[in-house]
């Protein structure tokens, strides 16, 4: 019976590969659900077979390539009757928090992932299954996999890896939410995937994982849409430009006091910072910042991909002077479009960076201490914000780049989780 249902398995693959994503939040919004959204794309020019489980609101209707089957698992219902869990403390969209979590919660949550597993695995045995967080969906699927493996060979074969996007450790470092249970399943997973380096080391630190498992396979950006043939680009201009959210923690703030303080002859003669907010006063501190400001500074607020990508285009400078992140998106979105960039120097960004593209038009700025995590140290903003406005007038004043950014592409990043 093993060995015929080994076979089927076989005929059914035909050499193609079967790959099944997990997601617990929205695969259409925030860092990791682009980064979903995108592999989930390129491995479809890759002519793979696919299918996706993510956590929605009851109107959301995310859109897949042709032939990506969707399995929702839909919150704000009855069985999950509270909004999708969100991986940050504070999300673009209405979210709980799972420090907030009960456990008659977290068992309907557990639930309501492990039935959705259940009935795709029905009918779609995958040769890889990638989660994304190691966190609490991933270690759902980890021990269903198990299970199921246990007791049938056809899931013999399948293989389970989780893609960290550093919230994870930050959840795993901020309470105890089925800490055990999911630890437990991070060491069943065939491996982890991090984005640099210092993230492989904090996997193994947090989730006790042997290194050996642990592989860095970076992120990537959308080579078909972001290229510096876009738009133009007046050499000369000035022109400024921040993606990310207003927030203080992001550098915003640092970043409208160093342009204040530029002297006038290298000081860009417009900034637009392009992005949402979660928190009103912070906002409004921005935009009262940027009144007092020497230099025009305009906010685009949230905007369309293809209004992006034209800000970058006609952007000279790309700026992220932001006090954490993973691995920014952003900067090679914005090196794609011909942009030089100016960057906090962050754990693990300028090495990954650095290692894939030797001539990358980046200057990195120290950061300040921090206080937490994402919490600056309030006295090392000034010497920080002068760095920052030092790097700024260099960037500039230097000429486009020209750099062949592909080795960092969506394509790349699949490549080398198939590898």
């Amino acid at each position: 019976m093993a060995a015929d249902a080994q076979i089927c398995r076989t005929v059914d693959y035909n050499g193609i590969m079967k790959i099944l994503h997990l997601s617990a939040q929205k695969p259409d919004s925030t860092g990791s659900g682009i980064y979903l959204a995108q592999t989930v794309a390129g491995f479809a020019r890759m002519g793979c077979e696919q299918a996706v489980i993510a956590g929605i609101a009851p109107n959301d209707a995310p859109v897949f390539p042709e032939g990506v089957t969707f399995h929702p698992v839909r919150f704000e219902t009855d069985q999950l009757p509270f909004p999708v869990c969100g991986m940050s403390n504070v999300m673009p969209y209405s979210a709980t928090r799972y420090c907030d979590m009960t456990p008659e919660m977290t068992q309907q949550f557990k639930t309501a992932f492990r039935c959705a597993i259940g009935e795709v695995l029905e009918g779609f045995v995958p040769d890889l299954v990638v989660c994304h967080h190691l966190y609490l969906v991933a270690s759902v699927v980890a021990h269903e996999i198990r299970e199921r493996a246990e007791a049938d060979p056809v899931f013999a074969g399948c293989k389970v890896v989780a893609i960290c996007h550093s919230t994870d450790i930050n959840q795993m470092r901020a309470h105890d939410l089925e800490h055990d249970y999911i630890v437990e399943g991070m060491h069943m997973l065939d491996e982890a995937l991090a984005l640099h380096a210092p993230q492989a080391a904090e996997i193994a630190e947090v989730y006790g994982i042997d290194p050996a498992q642990i592989r860095v396979i970076g992120t990537g950006y959308d080579r078909h849409q972001f290229h510096p043939e876009y738009g133009v680009r007046e050499e000369g201009a000035r022109r400024l430009v921040y993606v990310g959210k207003i927030w203080r923690r992001k550098g915003a703030m640092s970043l409208i006091r160093a342009i204040d303080q530029m002297p006038e002859d290298v000081a860009p003669r417009e900034t637009v910072l392009v992005g949402g907010y979660s928190e009103q006063a912070e906002y409004d501190e921005a935009h009262v910042l940027a009144k007092q400001c020497r230099y025009p500074i305009t906010f685009a607020g949230v905007v369309s991909q293809e209004q992006l990508i034209d800000e970058y285009a006609r952007a000279n400078v790309f700026v992220l002077p932001s006090f954490y992140e993973g691995l920014p998106l952003v900067i090679l979105e914005a090196m794609a479009c011909g942009c030089n960039v100016v960057a906090t120097d962050l754990p693990g960004v300028q090495e990954w960076i650095c290692e894939h593209l030797p001539d990358a038009p980046v200057t990195f700025v120290g950061p300040p201490r921090m206080r937490t995590t994402d919490e600056a140290v309030e006295e090392d903003l000034p010497a920080f914000e002068e760095r920052l406005a030092n790097a700024l007038a260099q960037a500039l004043s230097a000429p486009s780049p020209t750099c062949d950014t592909t080795p960092l592409s969506w394509d790349a990043v699949c490549a080398r989780v198939l590898a």
